[in-house]
């Protein structure tokens, strides 16, 4: 069943009724896996993703682009090869991003071989080195790896906000049961025009 933007927002009330302004000063962007091998998911809410790269630019807020690929499945691969029966092969196609992504020199680039992008990655340390305590989530899949990575934020004391309509999965009920579990213990809830909107009466 598909929801529409309107559905979607009235089912997520309930999960909505905690509210927190985004600190632009100590924020940062997670732009998680915008890669060809996850084209056909992300293409519905691609749009506002790169609405929100945009503005974060401009703001010079710190945008952290995360890519998942592996070099030695047997080694790197784990349970996540085992359940899938597939990884996203480093060097690839499918691992390249999206044409449409460009990464600017100030961008931070993260590879990365599990759903969270904080396992066995540096992550935590480059937030912490830029007084960074907002975490801001966006891209693909909002049930694997952009969950796991809020969830991963929130037990390492970041304030999480999680984009509604700049995340995305196969499936809406499976995004929506997502964001349902993020609004209830874990992340705020925002949609890319809001946060844009917060964003603007407190960035410099």
């Amino acid at each position: 069943m598909k929801l529409s933007p309107g559905k979607m927002i009235e089912e997520l009330k309930p999960y909505r009724v905690r509210e927190a302004t985004v600190d632009s000063k100590k924020a940062c962007l997670l732009v998680i896996d915008l890669q060809n091998y996850f084209k056909q998911i992300v293409q519905p809410v691609l749009k506002n993703i790169l609405k929100v790269i945009q503005f974060c630019r401009q703001k010079n807020i710190p945008i952290v682009f995360t890519q998942h690929g592996h070099t030695h499945p047997s080694t790197d691969g784990g349970t996540l090869g085992e359940w899938w029966g597939e990884l996203i092969m480093a060097g690839t196609d499918d691992w390249k991003f999206l044409p449409e992504i460009i990464l600017e020199e100030r961008d931070i680039l993260l590879p990365k071989k599990r759903y969270s992008a904080f396992f066995e990655t540096d992550l935590d340390e480059k937030l912490r080195s830029r007084g960074i305590k907002d975490v801001i989530i966006s891209g693909v899949m909002t049930n694997l790896c952009c969950e796991t990575t809020a969830r991963d934020a929130f037990m390492r004391d970041y304030r999480v906000f999680v984009l509604i309509d700049g995340t995305a999965t196969r499936k809406s009920d499976l995004h929506l049961a997502s964001l349902k579990n993020l609004g209830f213990g874990f992340a705020y809830l925002l949609t890319c025009e809001e946060l844009i909107e917060r964003l603007k009466l407190n960035a410099g």
